[in-house]
């Protein structure tokens, strides 16, 4: 098995802003995995709050690289397992090497992954269009310009209730929330009540990660439901989540790839928690990978491949209305283009 390694940049089609952070550009690694004829990509992000570097994640790579290319290859979940006592500290880096290795799998056996699951593509969440924070007038704008079925509103301001009410009058669509950790107990629970009227389904990560006992309170209180996200980084925080939050929100580089991210479903689910899966700023070779757990999920976020000028892969594609359309080909179903 080879490994190579190539970083690229995505720029996005607009300053993307949070509660915590502004950028217009994201630094990425695309892992490659070759071996007969056949190459086989993950990726992972550079991640200021999660302070992960592309350089970093080259020299965690470049220091396995013998381990990796002298390894006898039999499943994805197996090739985790051996390099994960390696990158346990690593998961973005474990994320892009497992992904990797699925789409070679896939593309070894000549399958989907989905079908290699044992998964049929029915009654798939339609993935959400994030609006992040700007000034009012942007904010609306950005809406019209991208017509949804269903709109994910960054927040964490203080205007919030202000900026919902704004975007309420130019749509009727379902709207989520995602405050990145930027609110207080008592806003939570109080913007829970008027944000309810305004037609929100549910608030994600309101408090900071390590806020479990603040959140029972806003559990006990909240009248909308609470979805974990900065909370529930990998499979030893679902758990944490119970009587916390209603459901968690699994990503790929968070928890370490496709591997854990299933075990976390299913064990969401043995904990009545429901599951959403989401993306951070990624090209087609990360959603590509997201998009095999989609009959597993009640929610998705994965329009990053809508938010950047140029993808540098060709994948899964989302129409217009929100549809998910595979590329036809096994694996993860990907391929670079850049």
């Amino acid at each position: 098995m080879q490994l190579h390694l190539h970083r690229f940049q995505l720029e996005t089609k607009d300053v993307f802003n949070l509660s915590r952070a502004s950028y217009s550009v994201r630094d990425v690694l695309i892992v490659e995995l070759r071996q007969d004829g056949i190459s086989g990509y993950g990726e992972a992000s550079d991640h200021t709050f999660y302070k992960v570097t592309i350089d970093e994640l080259c020299k965690v790579l470049e220091k396995l690289r013998p381990i990796i290319e002298s390894y006898d290859f039999d499943t994805p979940e197996q090739f985790w397992e051996k390099m994960n006592p390696y990158l346990k500290n690593h998961s973005f880096a474990q994320c892009a090497l497992d992904v990797a290795a699925h789409d070679w799998f896939g593309k070894k056996i000549e399958r989907p992954l989905h079908q290699i699951w044992g998964l049929e593509m029915k009654n798939i969440p339609i993935s959400d269009y994030t609006i992040g924070i700007d000034t009012i007038e942007k904010m609306v704008a950005k809406m019209k310009e991208m017509p949804w079925s269903n709109y994910k509103i960054k927040l964490g301001t203080p205007h919030d209730i202000e900026i919902m009410q704004a975007l309420r009058k130019n749509t009727d669509v379902p709207f989520r929330v995602d405050a990145n950790c930027g609110w207080t107990v008592e806003e939570t629970i109080e913007k829970s009540f008027e944000l309810k009227k305004l037609g929100v389904e549910f608030i994600e990560q309101p408090l900071p990660g390590d806020a479990y006992e603040d959140m029972e309170i806003v559990f006990e209180k909240s009248v909308l439901p609470l979805f974990a996200d900065e909370s529930c980084v990998s499979e030893h925080d679902v758990k944490k989540c119970v009587g916390r939050f209603h459901g968690i929100n699994i990503k790929l580089m968070k928890c370490g790839g496709l591997t854990p991210a299933r075990r976390m479903i299913e064990e969401a689910r043995a904990l009545g928690l429901q599951v959403m899966a989401g993306c951070m700023m990624e090209s087609a070779v990360g959603i590509s990978a997201l998009a095999q757990l989609l009959p597993l999920l009640d929610y998705v976020d994965m329009d990053s491949i809508l938010l950047i000028k140029k993808d540098i892969a060709d994948g899964v594609k989302i129409l217009a209305d929100g549809e998910v359309v595979f590329s036809g080909r096994n694996g993860t179903g990907v391929e670079l283009v850049s």
